[in-house]
């Protein structure tokens, strides 16, 4: 595959639809190793690319989709002091060091420096990263050569975005978010979301709380009703055992009954608010 110019054309997905960008003009960037990759995607200089599924020496352009394979940057040949090749055709140089200009866009945000740079639903650009997520480093310095592009999104509605290119110190890691300070304890937070399986808000778990305190209040309260009446029973009369027990376990039903339906007021306080 020729090399593109840095001012080229571009040419990129958002999931359903196809769009052309233009690429700004970049210093020329040096790292010290980067390897060459088979690809069959047109993909410009400072392009986020993945490695397919199932392969080790084939890339693509990266998006949302397939972020979890995030492995580097394009750059140009003679970009790296050192360079491995696997000596096949369609070749891309990909670095995974080093200090260089990346492709993006403010689809999730504008990207400032200190921010964390993962893949877009755009092929090949990059966006803000504002959840737990696999990213290709860390921003130093604020979008330059901004330009507006339309793109389409999930939905197929054609929206307007920033695209520009950053610094990014490429070190492809997982990015952990930190979570918002709320009154509710990051432990509780982190069970909620769990439960849940979303990121849950603090009035819902505050009303879960409430339902939960509740229904200990009460199991407690029949717990100690049951064993005080039941001590004092066979104390008086001896031979109502039989009787007792019967007693004990159709109390316990019923706490069993109210321990079930207080969990799932919980469960559906945390999946349906």
């Amino acid at each position: 595959m020729g090399i593109l110019r840095r001012f080229g054309l571009i040419r990129t997905a958002a999931l359903a639809g196809v769009l052309t960008l233009l690429a700004a003009p970049a210093a020329l960037a040096i790292t010290s190793l980067s390897e060459s990759y088979t690809t069959k995607d047109t993909l410009a200089i400072g392009s986020l690319v993945s490695v397919q599924d199932d392969q080790t020496d084939i890339v693509e352009a990266a998006k949302s989709e397939n972020v979890d394979n995030l492995i580097g940057v394009v750059i140009a040949s003679g970009s790296s002091l050192l360079t491995v090749s696997n000596g096949k055709d369609n070749q891309v140089q990909v670095a995974t060091s080093g200090t260089l200009p990346v492709i993006v866009s403010d689809i999730n945000g504008e990207i400032k420096r200190g921010d964390h740079v993962t893949a877009s639903p755009v092929k090949g650009v990059g966006m803000l990263a504002t959840s737990n997520v696999r990213v290709i480093g860390i921003a130093q310095g604020s979008m330059t050569n901004v330009k507006q592009q339309k793109y389409k999104g999930s939905d197929g509605k054609e929206r307007t975005m920033k695209l520009g290119e950053v610094p990014v110190l490429v070190n492809v890691a997982y990015y952990f978010k930190e979570p918002d300070k709320t009154i509710v304890p990051a432990a509780i937070q982190n069970v909620a979301n769990s439960l849940a399986g979303k990121e849950v808000g603090t009035v819902p778990i505050l009303i879960s709380a409430a339902i939960f305190l509740i229904m200990l209040i009460v199991v407690a309260s029949l717990i100690y009703s049951m064993i005080h009446s039941s001590i004092i029973s066979v104390g008086r009369n001896p031979l109502s055992q039989s009787a007792i027990y019967r007693d004990l376990v159709q109390l316990s039903g019923l706490v069993l009954g109210i321990l079930g339906v207080g969990l799932v007021c919980i469960y559906l306080v945390l999946t349906k608010l």
